[in-house]
């Protein structure tokens, strides 16, 4: 099954130019710090996992960090460390990527969809209130907030309900790697959990910096960072303080053999390779720069839309987040248009132009239809009904922005482009 990440590719302009709504930027800096890994002596579990989880603590101020296989397993992993499972329920928004509300099924947690802002696609506080109260004696043990297009709605306060009702919270931060917020005078990294108790990060090839696959999680608490790394690789141990079995696992002398380990629980392969933390720790390094252009890019989407009000609108910006965009979402009136959305987004491709959505609504999946009927969520409805994500990414320049919305502008007018 395809990711929707990878579908809706547009084909070529009469031109031969594309514009996918999102692309990974792969530089000579990066093939050389891949090359170096392909010629030396370690392809996994070397000393390039180590520098990219040290090269992201720096980045997100993160005093734990633990790389892994995808922003998937980046939520599987936090949820097992959470010791969330059966029995439990999480409050997952609608509007995510299946992988959030998914992971919480795979460790036997039920679900608990919370509607969003229909402006913004986020899940504030109230939301999750709404959805705790909603939940009829169903045991809540975390909230799973997503960070979407790289916005984070108040974290403090979701914080503050969380910390009332002692749940854990697990923030989706794979759109929002480079973004901070504010409380008060204070700023706040995403991912250095001042306000969770872990967050995970996605290196999909879309996403703001890529390892091709891969992902992250990051924590302030040494327990979990322990434990997210005896899950990510198969449960296994050999601290000599955590061995139970002493007649294997010691020599007559009392030293630890040295080919021993042991498992107190299951876990799984997650690991990342050093092949993919060689190509996330190049690209890094250009964080900064690539934040400030989507940043940049951002704003001309938004000059240029505004010729289009209200039939078009720009995603809302949240209140006191500084975002690393990950996505540029428009908000659009297809009916007052006159145009489907399907429409819009094949006259889109006719022209060598790529588009998505982001999401359908997770709730409204057969799967959780079937398991959890039909939730009453107008937010997401309404958010849904008019979402439309155009391209964004790292060498998208002003030019091909202009492109994107005099084309739009064309289709929308009924012109001929």
């Amino acid at each position: 099954m395809k990711n929707p990440d990878q579908t809706n590719k547009p084909e070529p302009s009469s031109d031969g130019a594309l514009l996918p709504y999102g692309r990974q930027s792969v530089t000579d800096d990066d093939i050389a710090a891949v090359v170096s890994v392909l010629q030396g002596d370690w392809l996994t579990t070397g000393p390039a996992v180590d520098a990219f989880e040290a090269a992201l603590s720096e980045i997100t101020g993160a005093e734990h960090v633990v790389s892994c296989s995808s922003g998937t397993a980046a939520l599987h992993l936090a949820l097992l460390a959470a010791g969330i499972g059966p029995g439990d329920s999480v409050i997952v928004p609608a509007n995510t990527f299946l992988a959030t509300a998914n992971t919480a099924r795979l460790v036997g947690a039920e679900v608990v969809f919370a509607d969003v802002d229909p402006k913004s696609g986020q899940m504030l506080a109230e939301h999750a209130e709404a959805a705790f109260a909603r939940a009829d004696r169903q045991r809540i043990a975390g909230v799973m907030p997503v960070y979407f297009a790289g916005q984070c709605a108040a974290p403090a306060a979701l914080a503050s309900f969380a910390g009332a009702h002692g749940l854990r919270i697990i923030e989706d931060a794979c759109h929002a790697l480079g973004t901070s917020y504010e409380t008060g005078a204070d700023s706040h990294p995403v991912g250095r959990c001042d306000h969770a108790d872990m967050a995970t990060f996605s290196f999909h090839p879309v996403k703001t910096i890529t390892t091709g696959e891969g992902g992250a999680i990051t924590t302030r608490d040494a327990d979990l960072a322990e434990k997210l790394r005896l899950f990510r690789n198969h449960g296994m141990t050999r601290d000599p303080a955590k061995l139970a079995n002493e007649s294997l696992a010691h020599d007559p002398s009392g030293d630890v053999n040295p080919w021993y380990y042991e498992m107190a629980e299951p876990g799984l392969n997650y690991r990342i390779s050093d092949i993919q933390c060689a190509l996330g720790a190049s690209q890094l390094k250009r964080l900064p720069a690539i934040v400030k252009h989507r940043r940049a890019l951002v704003a001309h989407y938004t000059e240029k839309l505004s010729a289009l009000a209200p039939v078009v609108q720009p995603l809302e910006v949240v209140e006191s987040c500084r975002a690393a965009w990950h996505l540029q979402v428009v908000r659009i009136d297809f009916a007052a248009a006159g145009l489907t959305r399907a429409e819009v987004m094949n006259r889109l491709r006719a022209q060598g132009i790529g588009s998505q959505v982001h999401y359908i609504p997770v709730p409204w999946q057969p799967y959780y239809k079937g398991r959890y009927g039909q939730t009453g969520l107008p937010g997401a409805s309404a958010y849904y009904d008019t979402c439309l994500s155009l391209p964004l990414f790292e060498s998208l320049t002003f030019a091909e922005v202009d492109r994107v919305v005099d084309t739009l502008e064309a289709i929308l007018r009924g012109h001929q482009v």
